[in-house]
């Protein structure tokens, strides 16, 4: 069974076959509610930039109007009476699927559709902690998505909505928001292929690729050659309708060549690179379209298997795209402007990045931290303990910078914002933080983690020279 799925064809296992914005198929004579034209004669007058916004948007042309995408049934979760009207004020990605139904089962069970998941065992001690229960509709939700929840009157409960996070959780049950990306009443492809649509989230700390990617040579050619990008097309395929620069959608979500566009945006990612220790990773997809990974070092399940998904419900595995097949999509990217030799060493630069820091530096901290658990030198309390948060920052904050510039070629957050920071911090502060916890036994303790380890062998040579710290005499020449 792994050898056929090893040979499903790549336009097959990761996309569904659809250009971007697969063609609706349903009759027109679905949409156009004659109901809808009241909405916007009263929305003309009491919100008239949202009407503006849809006047001018690919719905409006189409003859898509209010009713189409709001209509409810008296019996929805969140269904409520306006104007005579039954609707809901929530549009999930169940109503967009009526019509688009491609992109609907291809974002279904993506690590978008699934962000409130992802970080469901991160949240209780960063929020309530560190922070307070404000801060989650107000920052994290924001961008992860909310579990949207309804008053006894009926109305949307504030601390929940308004919320347009990539994995919101619907009142029907539905998890994602469609307009996360492209805007909620103009729905503009071009907004959602724009790297600003991905930045809104795709910035800081834990997921820094707004300043990877603009201190990229990708991000200058961006730049340079926005006009030429072609955004607003019909299609936006690689190589075809544009070359003048990749973007994020470029790489994650757009067609080319022979690989089809996909609204699953992780599907092309070999590892995961915001966890302490990176692992390449297998993406299950299950029988409903739900999906899930699992690392390398578990083997797959076989066709037909039962496992849990991440919702902790059952799923029947329907395929497996191993982390080799997933690059080698990625890869297909890279080629539609560089060569196979350049595309292949360039990935193996990103892995020897990835592989540095795990060896040297993540799977040596990840040991000591739980063996101070285990001893009981730290208590099970969360963030009670300053080493604790140079041990979150290490791979959260810096660790994820160095992988991602790795990633996405930025020289600078690879190394300087990135990597070098991690030394800096694993050497100046977690290492003696550790001792401080461990006492007596510190010093076999760091040993047993770091002898064995790659790239620490200089601590036992305390006699280099080193004149750039003003240690020993600097050599003839440039130094």
């Amino acid at each position: 069974m792994r050898s056929l799925i090893r040979f499903l064809p790549i336009a097959l296992l990761l996309g569904a076959g659809s250009a971007w914005g697969a063609k609706v198929t349903l009759s027109p004579d679905n949409w156009g509610d004659p109901a809808g034209e009241e909405c916007v004669s009263c929305h003309a007058k009491s919100s008239a930039g949202i009407t503006k916004q849809w006047k001018d948007s690919a719905h409006a042309e189409a003859g898509v109007n209010c009713m189409d995408c709001h209509r409810a049934q008296a019996d929805d979760p969140d269904a409520i009476t306006h104007e005579g009207a039954t609707i809901a004020t929530v549009v999930s990605p169940k109503d967009c699927g009526r019509c688009h139904t491609v992109e609907e089962e291809e974002q279904r069970g993506s690590v978008h559709a699934e962000a409130v998941s992802v970080i469901a065992e991160r949240m209780p001690a960063m929020v309530n902690n560190v922070a307070g229960a404000a801060i989650e509709a107000a920052g994290c939700a924001q961008c992860h998505g909310s579990t949207v929840k309804l008053k006894a009157d009926g109305e949307l409960d504030a601390s929940t909505w308004p919320n347009s996070g990539i994995g919101r959780i619907n009142p029907d049950g539905s998890r994602g928001s469609c307009s996360s990306c492209h805007g909620r009443h103009r729905f503009s492809k071009a907004q959602a292929r724009a790297p600003a649509a991905c930045v809104r989230c795709h910035s800081g700390p834990d997921s820094p690729d707004k300043e990877v990617f603009e201190a990229s040579k990708h991000g200058m050619a961006f730049v340079a050659g926005r006009d030429d990008m072609n955004l607003d097309s019909e299609h936006w395929i690689a190589g075809k309708d544009y070359d003048a620069a990749p973007t994020c959608a470029t790489c994650h979500m757009g067609a080319a060549g022979k690989l089809p566009a996909t609204h699953d945006v992780g599907m092309r990612n070999a590892w995961n690179l915001n966890t302490p220790v990176s692992e390449r990773q297998h993406l299950i997809v299950f029988g409903d379209g739900g999906k899930r990974e699992l690392p390398e070092s578990i083997k797959a399940p076989g066709r037909g298997s039962k496992m849990p998904k991440l919702d902790g419900s059952e799923g029947e595995v329907k395929m497996v795209a191993t982390p080799q097949r997933r690059r080698q999509a990625m890869t297909l990217v890279c080629r539609e402007c560089h060569g196979k030799n350049f595309a292949e060493a360039f990935m193996q630069q990103f892995d020897d990045v990835v592989e540095l820091y795990n060896d040297k530096f993540g799977k040596p901290a990840q040991a000591i931290m739980r063996e101070l658990y285990s001893q009981k030198k730290l208590t099970a309390t969360p963030f009670d303990e300053p080493i604790e948060f140079t041990y979150w920052e290490l791979w959260h904050d810096e660790g994820a910078r160095a992988r991602h510039g790795a990633a996405m070629a930025s020289p600078n957050h690879a190394w300087w914002e990135g990597m070098y920071v991690v030394g800096r911090n694993f050497y100046a502060r977690f290492l003696p933080q550790v001792r401080e916890v461990a006492g007596e036994s510190a010093d076999e303790l760091i040993a047993r983690h770091l002898d064995d380890a790659t790239g620490h062998e200089w601590l036992k040579a305390p006699n280099q020279r080193s004149p750039i710290l003003g240690v020993g005499n600097a050599q003839v020449g440039n130094e």
